[in-house]
């Protein structure tokens, strides 16, 4: 699974306007719809903050973010949502459902597909941590009466302002579950019906989660694609017996959700290549025919070792603009060709996060903007090549 299956590493790309997501409709026999997506959930406090964007494409004209990625080839934007950030240590409305709305709406205007990312959580939610929204009960029967009545609530509250939401996600790289410590998972558990009881709590969270989105369908809204996004797509063992342990509880079928998605990144380890990632893609694919997606993923332009020690990355890629494009070009290609045509799509994470440019990595910058802080607190974003990671892919 394997590098033969990938194309060469080239820079081979085609003018092309965004695609709306009316033209992307499927027509029967079609090929599925391919999501080219960024997460641009901070781009409204970055904007609010007197951040603007130049397009080194059009003599460095004061563009939007996402008219000059959607040259680049995106038709979906990902916004995470959170549930009270001002709960947690006095953070403002940034990724609220006011904030997530206003963008959604923009973005949705302009004829991008929209992917909702649900934290359950005031904060970020990730494998390191998954802290329950302030105020919500710990117990596990009012813990998943609350989070399907917050689900069914936001779903409508979209619906409502007239958003069509292509997926939904269903938690955020829930590898180790959510709404800690009732909904905690130990995926290391031995032996395996000792890890399905284990996953007895988050199933049955998820499955209210997921009822949620029904209420809010019954109610008028319309149906998303429901995803369920771990990390380390690469590897498979993980996921075979994640998936394998959430169904085997009973509380949650194959058919409670749509649609994979897995962050891959370069900087956690050796083994994130795009071998593994075939083969665990392939594996899901075989055992579930259900799209498959690449949810978060980025590679860095700026890796000096300034503040952190250099990571060592999963493949050879140099660290610059090029290699940006490589390695997105490449796992495109890997999930193009998954088993059967399931890899159905590739979301960049974050890349215009300015005041972030090191996106959680060791890595100084892996965003796809040269920053300009020389009127600081106004802050300009050049364009650089890399925003075209999804033209002729």
């Amino acid at each position: 699974m394997l590098f033969h299956k990938l194309l060469p590493f080239i820079f081979l790309y085609v003018a092309s306007s965004a695609p709306t997501p009316e033209s992307n409709i499927r027509a029967a026999g079609a090929a599925p719809f391919f999501y080219k997506g960024h997460d641009l959930s901070s781009l409204k406090m970055l904007e609010d903050t007197g951040t603007t964007y130049r397009d080194t494409e059009r003599g460095n004209a004061t563009r939007p973010a996402e008219a000059i990625l959607g040259d680049g080839g995106m038709n979906t934007v990902r916004l995470r949502i959170w549930v009270n950030p001002q709960a947690f240590m006095s953070q403002p409305s940034d990724y609220d459902l006011a904030y997530t709305l206003l963008l959604a709406s923009r973005f949705y205007t302009e004829g991008y597909r929209i992917y909702l990312d649900f934290h359950f959580s005031d904060t970020f939610a990730d494998p390191n941590k998954q802290y329950p929204p302030a105020g919500w009960p710990t117990a596990l029967p009012a813990l998943a009466s609350t989070l399907r009545s917050y689900v069914s609530s936001t779903l409508s509250s979209f619906h409502r302002a007239g958003v069509p939401l292509a997926l939904v996600s269903l938690g955020n790289e829930i590898r180790h579950g959510m709404l800690w410590p009732t909904g905690y998972v130990d995926v290391d558990t031995q032996p395996f019906a000792a890890l399905v009881q284990n996953f007895t709590s988050l199933a049955t969270l998820y499955q209210a989660a997921r009822q949620g989105v029904s209420d809010a369908i019954r109610a008028g809204a319309s149906a998303p694609h429901v995803m369920i996004h771990i990390d380390d797509g690469w590897n498979v063992t993980l996921q075979t017996r994640w998936f394998g342990a959430l169904v085997g509880t009973g509380l949650v079928a194959p058919a409670d959700w749509d649609v994979f998605g897995f962050s891959f990144y370069p900087f956690y380890g050796a083994d994130a290549t795009y071998a593994n990632l075939a083969a665990s893609l392939d594996a899901l694919a075989a055992r579930y025919a259900k799209p498959l997606l690449v949810v978060e993923t980025d590679w860095p332009c700026v890796c000096d070792g300034k503040y952190q020690p250099v990571p060592n990355l999963s493949e050879p890629f140099p660290v610059s603009v090029k290699g940006q494009l490589g390695w997105t070009y490449n796992t495109v290609q890997t999930v193009r060709n998954v088993t059967g045509g399931w890899g159905q799509g590739v979301f960049y994470w974050e890349p215009a996060w300015l005041n972030n440019t090191g996106l959680g990595s060791a890595c100084e910058d892996a965003v796809l903007f040269a920053q300009d802080f020389s009127h600081y607190p106004a802050t300009v974003g050049y364009s650089r090549a890399s925003v075209a990671l999804f033209k002729g892919d």
